[in-house]
């Protein structure tokens, strides 16, 4: 039993015989988008972790692409009149469209277990662990003979626009060089599947010999990763012409 942002007023704090609980079916999994409090923020759904499993894309509060002014989001691709209802209930609506773009992806929404959506963020809860991750919505059941916990909070990102799902890695640089330089360092990924466009891994005191390291929710899931692409910048006209390398790019992919 999937639930999509089950509602919030009336229902949280209550019985389990009024709301859905874990109790009401096998197997239960949440996907809750809109779980800011209904006074003042008027969030419509359910806080509470009340599943098997409990999906949090994004913190579970603010979807991205939400906060588009009113004018362009009613006159979205999706039409006016889904684009008036998203303009009332974008964060809530949001749990069925994460649900039917995961249908076709069956790789993405990969939910890791973690504390807080701040400790997501930051990548303490990453790679997943050794049983792997579930994938929020259709193929969440997969994962329903892994549970171990009493409740499970899964943290992920996702796009602003369809298609939503993103895929996760952890990119390290170590840089080479003669001397430190201001500036920022891209990387790109390319792989058996596609490729990403440049994130940036940091930007400020480019330091040779140290390692800089960020996480990144890329569009695209490279498969095996086949080249990295990496690019710096110092921002401005340097007369020495400063040189600066990268010794080694580590690349690590969420699932494995």
């Amino acid at each position: 039993l999937s639930g999509l942002d089950p509602a919030q007023p009336y229902f949280q704090g209550t019985p389990i015989e009024v709301r859905l609980d874990k109790s009401d079916a096998d197997f239960v999994d949440i996907i809750h988008t809109d779980s800011a409090p209904t006074i003042p923020n008027l969030g419509f759904g359910i806080s509470p972790a009340i599943g098997h499993i409990d999906f949090y894309p994004n913190g579970g509060e603010q979807m991205p692409g939400c906060g588009k002014n009113p004018v362009s989001q009613i006159v979205d691709l999706d039409g006016i009149w889904e684009g008036t209802r998203d303009f009332v209930a974008c964060n809530h609506l949001r749990s069925y469209k994460y649900y039917s773009d995961s249908i076709i992806y069956p790789d993405g929404f990969l939910g890791y277990t973690c504390a807080s959506y701040n400790l997501f963020q930051s990548g303490d809860c990453f790679p997943c662990p050794k049983e792997g991750c579930p994938n929020m919505g259709h193929y969440a059941d997969k994962f329903k003979d892994k549970i171990k916990g009493e409740f499970v909070k899964l943290y992920l990102n996702t796009g602003e626009a369809r298609d939503f799902p993103l895929w996760r890695y952890k990119i390290s640089v170590t840089l080479s060089g003669k001397s430190k330089i201001k500036g920022y360092v891209n990387v790109a990924l390319y792989g058996s599947d596609g490729n990403t466009k440049q994130y940036q891994i940091t930007k400020g005191t480019l330091k040779p010999d140290n390692t800089y390291t960020a996480y990144i929710d890329a569009e695209v899931n490279v498969g095996k990763v086949t080249k990295v692409k990496f690019l710096w910048n110092n921002n401005w006209i340097n007369p020495t012409f400063p040189k600066l390398g990268a010794s080694t790019i580590t690349v690590e992919t969420g699932q494995n």
